[in-house]
Parts: C-alpha cells; structure tokens; sequence
C-alpha cells in the first residue's frame, strides 16, 4: 500500500528534478529552447518539457474524471511559459493527491474515461507512472542538451 505523504513527496522530488532542468535551460543561448534536433519523436526541448507536462495533466484529469486540456507549444515559446505550466500542474496534481484517502490512493479505478489506455489501474499507480514517465523524458532532455552543446548538470533526485 502506498500512503499519500509518500506518493506526495515522490512528485516533488520529481519537479525538483525538473526545476534543475528548467534553470539548466535559462542558461541556454536564445533560440536552443526550441531547437530541434533530428532523431527524437519529441525534437526539442520545449517538446520534450510540455510533453511531460501535458501528459501528468492529462493523466490526472481522467483520474479526477474531467477533461483535460492541451499544452501547445506554440502556446508556449518562452522559458515562463513553460515555468507557469510546471506550477499550474504540479498544483493541479499535489491538490487532487491532497483530496484522497489512502484506501481512495490504492484503490483500482471502477470507471475510466472512454480515452483510458490500458486496463483499470489505482490512482497510485497512476502517479508513480506520472514520475517514471517525467524521468525517461528528463533523460532525453539530457541527451538534447548534450547534443546543444551544453551537457545538464545532475537532476537525478539523489544528488
């Protein structure tokens, strides 16, 4: 069983790590926010960051049973775009974690939005999916910013 201060502190962890992405990328040279760079799905790291964003909100969204927004990067062209993003979802996330009980955290879902990929699933799992997913793409950002030219500094959450 999962306990809710766990599962919080765990998506913390993780947007510490994103916010050591996001000060990575205010050193940048102007333009290298959104670069592309041939060989990712996801080819820059504007991409990258809204997708991981996007897709936590998204994920919560169904959870909470409402419809989920989009992130468009044309929406998004700047560094504070991305950074008032970041907040709006880590606090749409934290505030609907905070709305749960432990049973409610661990139980499997009964019902799921007509777009649920996969089978029934408890909100925990779901959440762990949010980091897990958050760090492979944190991990193609490295590798973008390497390619830029300007490698990233540790973010993993033990450092």
């Amino acid at each position: 069983m999962f306990t809710r201060d766990g599962v919080r502190a765990l998506h913390g962890w993780t947007h510490a790590s994103l916010d050591l992405v996001v000060e990575h990328a205010g050193s940048l040279p102007a333009g290298l926010l959104v670069r592309e760079v041939p060989g990712f799905s996801l080819p820059s790291l504007r991409h990258q960051f809204l997708h991981i964003l996007s897709w936590e909100a998204t994920w919560v969204c169904n959870l909470r049973g409402v419809p989920a927004g989009v992130l468009a990067p044309d929406d998004h062209h700047d560094l504070t775009a991305l950074i008032e993003a970041k907040r709006r979802v880590k606090g749409e996330t934290t505030a609907y974690l905070d709305g749960l009980t432990e049973l409610g955290l661990n139980t499997e879902l009964s019902s799921l939005p007509p777009e649920w990929v996969g089978p029934p699933r408890s909100p925990a799992f779901i959440l762990l999916h949010v980091v897990t997913h958050a760090f492979h793409h944190k991990g193609q950002m490295a590798s973008i910013f390497r390619l830029l030219g300007h490698p990233a500094p540790d973010t993993d959450m033990q450092r």
